[in-house]
């Protein structure tokens, strides 16, 4: 009987003293956008996606430019900057001895993708000639 109220009891105790994790984003988290390497390979087909097209998936570009061909060009970029952090604890005791430890970290990377595309005008649309996409993380 003693053995039987003596394991209930270190049962309880460690059900009581186990430990906890906690993870969790710290930060703003990235703004939606479909500006992506996989939305870019979706719409874009180069002589068939209209600069409407572009416009209606990717919004406003952030420079329009023309080179010495009288093509226009159009460039987006976004950046991103992914911040996280994580904390754990743990507590354990045995009646009369305890332990107790505390650790946490936290990460900051960036992410930069640029999105290039030049137009030409065939039959009084401006359709996608050529486009090219990069994307860097550091």
């Amino acid at each position: 009987m003693k053995t039987i109220i003596y394991s209930a009891i270190s049962l309880t105790v460690l059900m009581l003293g186990a430990g906890c994790v906690n993870q969790q984003p710290v930060g703003q988290p990235m703004a939606n956008s479909n500006l992506t390497a996989g939305q870019v390979s979706l719409t874009l087909k180069k002589n068939v996606t209209t600069q409407a097209e572009v416009v209606e998936t990717f919004g406003a570009p952030n420079i329009v430019t023309a080179n010495g061909d009288g093509e226009e060009i159009w460039t987006y970029q976004k950046n991103a900057t992914v911040s996280s952090g994580s904390s754990s604890s743990g507590y354990a005791t045995i009646i009369l001895a305890g332990t107790s430890s505390t650790s946490s970290g936290f990460e900051q990377s960036s992410r930069t993708m640029t999105l290039i595309i030049k137009f030409k005008e065939l039959k009084g649309v401006k359709i996608v000639s050529d486009f090219s996409s990069r994307t860097s993380s550091f």
